[in-house]
């Protein structure tokens, strides 16, 4: 299996080293404009690199693509390897203008299409569904993290997070939604409130307040940010018959005994595997499971745990919450 890894950041860096560990015959190259960026690839992960996506698909002849560049730019680069006949794993969108066409390309070449949902992978959230999967449950969830923190090595304005098309609040929806209406249900209604309450200089609110009705009766509060100056993942799930906790860690999960009455630790993981960079909910362990999960689509043909079709009617929703806040 030949790889192209486009875009050397911190994400691309990251799916090579992962795939590195995962299988030594599977080849990989890169790809960036930044020299910088290259030359970090090497030291860290010993590929070769290009500076031009056309040098690298003739020199390397890869089958399949990574692209883990700023979301503002996938289109253009996707439609680009689909056109190549390369099958392509693309980082979370924030854009769907370029989806039809796509999906469309993937289907007629007979290429596979896999979009990164990471937070499907994680053992806590596929415990919570499996807990609620026939229960009518309310629940409150807050993310939140301080944006000059989020790339802590660059300012936040110097990436996508500062364009209002690509903001770091899209990129909190895109990320959790997914996994919110896959455990929670299709959402019925919506009510929006959101503002702008820091200095940061941004064009867009910094911050959102849900409520949510799922058409399965469950209720949600979720309230997504990026100012909170302690990272917040925390989720709490309640009815009569359970009430679970979690804060986002791996050893975060916990689920009140009602016969004890008490809380107990909900233990799911015999290795976990972090990058001490990044803060204390985000674990390797995950994106090593997507990983594989598309090198099965590849090899099996197997359905991958989240599709575009599925991507392409979140960013959707989530145009629906910014058009009723702005109005």
């Amino acid at each position: 299996m030949k790889i192209l890894v486009i875009g050397l950041g911190s994400m691309g860096r990251r799916r090579i080293r992962l795939m590195s560990s995962l299988d030594e015959n599977i080849q990989i190259r890169g790809v960036d404009l930044s020299k910088d960026r290259q030359e970090q690839a090497m030291k860290e992960c010993n590929i070769i690199s290009y500076s031009s996506l056309k040098e690298a698909i003739i020199d390397f002849r890869p089958d399949s693509a990574f692209v883990c560049t700023s979301p503002i730019t996938h289109g253009d680069i996707v439609l680009e390897c689909l056109s190549n006949n390369l099958n392509v794993f693309t980082e979370i969108n924030l854009l769907s203008n370029w989806y039809e066409e796509a999906l469309k390309l993937a289907k007629d070449k007979n290429l596979k299409l896999f979009i990164s949902s990471t937070p499907m992978y994680r053992k806590e959230i596929q415990f919570i569904a499996s807990k609620i999967k026939n229960e009518e449950v309310n629940y409150i969830y807050h993310v939140g993290q301080y944006l000059p923190d989020w790339h802590p090595w660059e300012s936040y304005k110097n990436f996508f997070v500062a364009n209002p098309k690509t903001s770091g609040i899209r990129e909190i929806f895109a990320i959790e939604m997914p996994w919110l209406i896959r455990t929670f249900g299709e959402i019925e209604c919506f009510n929006v409130n959101s503002s702008k309450m820091s200095n940061l200089d941004i064009d867009y609110c910094d911050n959102y307040v849900l409520n949510l009705k799922h058409m399965n009766n469950n209720k949600g509060v979720i309230c997504f940010d990026i100012v909170s100056r302690y990272p917040q993942r925390n989720l709490e799930i309640y009815n009569e018959n359970l009430h679970i906790f979690w804060d986002g860690k791996p050893d975060g999960l916990k689920q009140y005994s009602i016969e004890e009455k008490c809380l107990k630790n909900i233990s799911l993981y015999d290795t976990i595997i972090q990058n001490k960079n990044y803060t204390g909910s985000i674990i390797e362990n995950a994106y090593t499971d997507e990983i594989l999960d598309f090198i099965s689509m590849l090899k099996n043909n197997s359905k991958p745990k989240y599709t575009f079709v599925e991507d392409y009617n979140v960013l959707k929703l989530i145009d629906k919450f910014e058009v009723e806040n702005a109005e």
